[in-house]
């Protein structure tokens, strides 16, 4: 039996989605799709604040005063990978800089808007050899690096002095056109779905909580960051007193990876570390209650918002979220059934209780008593070599020295 709210969550996700995908964001130039999800904001009536840079700090307030000093935070982020202007080349095209960590193999024979001072030209990123009739096979000799690409504009331009004369400065942003495609069969593919899928999915998440009238037990604070390919992502963007911080981004669909374009996946570990053991247990047992089709996996080659606030030193548990998806920072595919069921276990997740109640304590209140552990102590020691078993070591008398 199909569920026509189900129907409309998903229908709205998809218009946000490509909505969202039409605005041009490569990290550092973000204002116009922070003021675009500030709108969505204003509709679905949370109440929200802006940072200095245009990070936006949204709030769902708790209905439970025991919990007055636990917060919880999810993340996504509204920045995208891209180029800037490197150098303006004697023949007129130009060299360009990676905004964020991506190939060049992925930008050859992109189409791309170049925002000047004074307004916006087009053009096409093409490999130094670019024509197989001039240079026949030294085209596929051709090294992979951005050294060896650069941007035709579609302007009069075959000089330097050409170039400055139409507006164009280094450091000049390059954004590249996501080339959406939405099929029947369910598949999404485009550029930039990094992490644009995943701000759909928290957006519609939002609207069935808002639709449904619920309330979470506990505040819940939506960070829509702006610096995330590029490091420092949800770094200084938390003032509260947050015990708990969900990331959500991209799961890669790759030989070696767990992850599945029809699934939501929980990452364990990333190039930072693994996520915390409990908020990421917590995750996959409200998969499992909701029967939520989920993955486990690990990203060896990936930051995240999540990480980006340990390493500023919030006293947090983190946990990442992630819909799968096929060439992450390439031309993107995913699939309706992950973003789904990304929206389904964000759901569950904001209105689910805290992990841990004691996480409210500031670090020198939290007593031995209420310290969690992750499993059994007889478990965690059970071993061919017997050993002193914990409990005995840690229930020193008072009396020895």
């Amino acid at each position: 039996m199909s569920n026509p709210q189900a129907e409309s969550d998903l229908a709205y996700l998809q218009r946000v989605l490509l909505e969202m995908l039409a605005i041009p964001s490569p990290s550092g130039f973000t204002d116009t799709i922070v003021r675009y999800i500030a709108e969505r904001l204003d509709e679905l009536e949370i109440p929200f604040e802006l940072t200095r840079r245009g990070t936006i700090r949204a709030t769902l307030r708790g209905r439970q005063s025991e919990y007055d000093r636990f917060d919880r935070a999810v993340s996504a982020h509204l920045d995208t990978i891209g180029a800037s202007v490197r150098e303006i080349k004697d023949n007129g095209r130009m060299a360009l800089a990676p905004i964020g960590c991506w190939s060049s193999r992925f930008a050859e024979g992109s189409r791309i808007s170049l925002f000047t001072d004074n307004g916006v030209l087009r053009g096409s990123v093409l490999p130094l050899l670019a024509s197989g009739h001039a240079f026949n096979t030294a085209v596929d000799e051709l090294p992979v690096s951005w050294d060896h690409v650069e941007l035709r504009l579609d302007a009069q331009c075959n000089s330097r002095a050409e170039g400055e004369n139409l507006g164009i400065g280094i450091g000049d942003f390059v954004a590249f056109d996501p080339l959406p495609e939405f099929t029947e069969s369910g598949h999404i593919s485009s550029r930039h779905l990094d992490d644009k899928a995943g701000v759909a999915a928290l957006l519609a998440s939002l609207k069935a909580i808002r639709d449904g009238n619920l309330q979470p037990l506990i505040d819940c604070h939506m960070l829509f960051t702006i610096t995330e390919e590029v490091g420092s992502g949800a770094a200084a963007a938390m003032p509260w007193d947050v015990s708990e911080f969900v990331g959500i981004d991209i799961a890669p669909v790759a030989a070696g990876q767990n992850s599945s374009e029809q699934c939501v996946s929980v990452a364990m570990q990333d190039s930072g570390g693994p996520y915390d053991y409990h908020l990421s247990r917590h995750l996959l047992r409200l998969a499992s209650d909701g029967e939520i089709p989920v993955r486990r996996d690990l990203f060896r080659y990936y930051h995240s918002d999540a990480q980006s606030a340990v390493t500023a030193g919030h006293d947090i548990r983190t946990a990442l979220l992630a819909f799968g998806c096929d060439g992450t920072h390439g031309y993107e595919r995913t699939h309706i059934d992950s973003l789904a069921a990304l929206t389904r276990l964000l759901t569950a997740y904001i209105l689910s209780p805290p992990v841990f109640a004691s996480d409210a304590q500031p670090g020198n209140e939290q007593s031995l008593e209420r310290f969690s552990h992750q499993i059994e102590l007889d478990t965690q020691l059970a071993s061919d070599t017997r050993l002193p078993s914990l409990g005995s070591l840690l229930d020193v008398r008072k009396d020895q020295p």
